[in-house]
């Protein structure tokens, strides 16, 4: 088995995190800070994928709270067919309601700065909603 990537789309970070090699734990992998182009920003994304042999890329999408899809997870949506149109493995989405909320308590509780978890807490909402993905796809 080959790893699997979440990404945590954004407007200003895009939070990156990749499974181990079993499927079994996820892991913040860091942030790749938006670069104006779309293009580019799937380029960093697919570098990632590539460098870490990926097998799955799943993208966090954000469904409103009553399951209904909105502008934001439409974006998400519309990212999800460029990036499937420029790299060799399957892309997919995810629910992440409230992950970001959550990697936020989490970093709290941590007693992680403000500042740090500005820095941080994309890639922890993605490896949470990476994780919620492992542990419903376990075999």
């Amino acid at each position: 088995m080959g790893r699997i990537m979440g990404i945590d789309w954004g407007q200003r970070r895009i939070g990156v995190a990749l499974s181990d090699e079993t499927r079994t734990i996820a892991s913040p992998h860091g942030i790749i800070k938006r670069a104006g182009s779309l293009e580019r920003d799937l380029t960093a994304i697919t570098d990632i994928a590539v460098s870490n042999e990926v097998e799955l890329i799943i993208f966090g999408l954000p469904v409103r709270l009553d399951g209904s899809v909105g502008p934001e997870a439409e974006g998400v949506l519309e990212v999800v067919e460029r990036l499937r149109a420029k790299v060799r493995v399957p892309v997919d989405t995810w629910d992440e309601r409230l992950s970001t909320a959550a990697a936020e308590r989490a970093l709290i509780g941590g007693d992680v700065s403000r500042r740090k978890r500005k820095e941080k807490v994309d890639q922890v909402a993605a490896a949470l909603f990476l994780q919620a993905y492992l542990d419903k796809n376990r075999d």
